[in-house]
């Protein structure tokens, strides 16, 4: 027997079978793959947070080793090229130099002796020949934030917090630098301070910064005694030739692609500081070119990080001013546990966490051991029924929390860019992966 046909308009056919799915995140941005409850996903921070959908465009990605996260951040940057985006990456496994050799530049290899160093007290504004000098509001905040670095590298390398007299110490010694009369400086925008010579003002402090606090200049070294002696090993110790020393010129920092490659420290107990100082490189050179058509900050191995509490404070006071520098940064981990891995409930460092993915709005999450979801459901915000989901996503399936808004998508990756991904070739002898 036949059935006959139904005919009816669409408006009323819908009560009949209602065709749900979800509407997605629109059509402007980049295209990452399959909504697998609706259509196409597209994805583009810096659109959505002009639409108001974010109000923060910084992301967080998580996925144990093999679900695929490195394949969609490497697709992710290369597809923002075409809408015009810069991208600037911390590469501690080097891992993304195919990428980069795509994009026709050259990663930048950061190794003890190799002759290029990167100064993480770079000024944000670039020095130019006759530009008027700082304000005093510029200098103060400059000396601020180069203090707040440098005591997260010397609470990480003394595995401690800093007393109030080595954090004054340490903040005299900042500013004595950062005003001291030379070529450029006292008044005219030149060359910013290094870390030798915060070092050497730190070991030999003037009677003017002395003064400042009412103490001797033999007292005030004696202050900053330890926290010299730690940073000296960026200066003359195991991790020299790195951040010692002035930016070395001609580095090619045009490319819509800039990578730092640390490969070569990647094993050593240090990773995290060197990393700190590498983003905060990153930090103000991007803000220098004041390049507002949108520039993406991708930190990998980021627990390298967040493992010491006095880095992570940092990069979560750097993330926060996103909105101002005109960057998304994207901060790449295994597991969920990585951000809460250092304290119990209430913790500082759950704080940190909550913190860090409060100003992180859209956050990736590949497959993760049933443990990890269900640790991680409170930070993430995660239902029930995605805690159950999680550990069953498949190789390139990801569940994105935008907003509030949840979306189960599958990364799509080109013919070519299989090629750009590919981290399987040393166990596998092949030149492809899937996603």
């Amino acid at each position: 027997m036949t059935v006959p046909a139904h005919h009816a308009t669409t408006r009323h056919l819908g009560a009949a079978y209602p065709f749900a799915s979800e509407t997605g995140l629109g059509g402007r941005g980049v295209l990452i793959g399959r909504d697998l409850l609706g259509a196409a996903f597209v994805y583009d921070p810096f659109e959505l947070y002009r639409a108001g959908v974010l109000t923060n465009p910084n992301m967080v990605v998580f996925g144990q080793i093999g679900r695929g996260k490195s394949a969609f951040v490497k697709t992710y940057l290369w597809r923002q090229a075409v809408f015009g985006r810069r991208a600037w990456v911390v590469d501690p496994k080097g891992e993304y130099g195919a990428l980069a050799r795509a994009w026709g530049t050259r990663p930048i290899a950061l190794r003890p002796g190799s002759g290029v160093r990167l100064n993480p007290l770079d000024a944000p504004t670039p020095p130019s020949p006759g530009a008027p000098g700082a304000s005093p509001a510029e200098s103060e905040e400059e000396a601020r934030r180069r203090a707040e670095l440098l005591a997260s590298l010397a609470t990480a390398s003394l595995g401690r917090g800093l007393v109030p007299s080595e954090r004054t110490a340490l903040e005299l010694a900042v500013a004595e630098v950062s005003d001291a009369p030379g070529p450029g400086r006292g008044g005219h925008r030149g060359p910013s301070p290094t870390l030798p010579e915060v070092v050497d003002r730190l070991l030999q402090p003037t009677a003017r910064a002395a003064g400042a606090v009412r103490t001797t200049v033999e007292q005030l070294a004696a202050d900053g005694r330890q926290v010299a002696l730690e940073l000296r090993r960026l200066v003359a110790g195991d991790l020299r030739g790195m951040f010692d020393g002035p930016t070395s010129p001609g580095l090619d920092l045009d490319g819509r692609l800039v990578v730092l490659d640390l490969s070569a420290v990647y094993h050593s107990a240090a990773l995290g500081v060197l990393m700190t100082c590498a983003t905060a490189w990153f930090q103000s050179a991007v803000t220098a070119r004041r390049d507002h058509g949108g520039v993406i900050v991708v930190v990998d191995e980021a627990w390298a990080i967040l493992a010491n509490l006095g880095v992570a404070r940092w990069l979560q006071s750097s993330w926060k001013l996103s909105r101002a520098w005109g960057v998304s940064n994207v901060a790449v981990l295994h597991r969920l546990s990585d951000l809460t891995a250092a304290g119990p409930s209430g913790s500082e460092q759950v704080g940190l966490a909550q913190g860090l993915l409060s100003d992180s709005e859209t956050r990736v999450l590949y497959a993760q051991p049933p443990g990890e979801a269900e640790r991680g459901a409170a930070l993430l915000g995660l239902s029930t029924t995605e805690v159950e989901l999680v550990p069953h996503l498949r190789r390139g399936v990801a569940l994105w929390k935008v907003g509030t808004r949840s979306f189960l998508v599958q990364h799509r990756l080109s013919d070519v860019e299989t090629t750009l991904v590919d981290t399987d070739a040393p166990m596998t002898g092949s030149t492809r992966s899937p996603a």
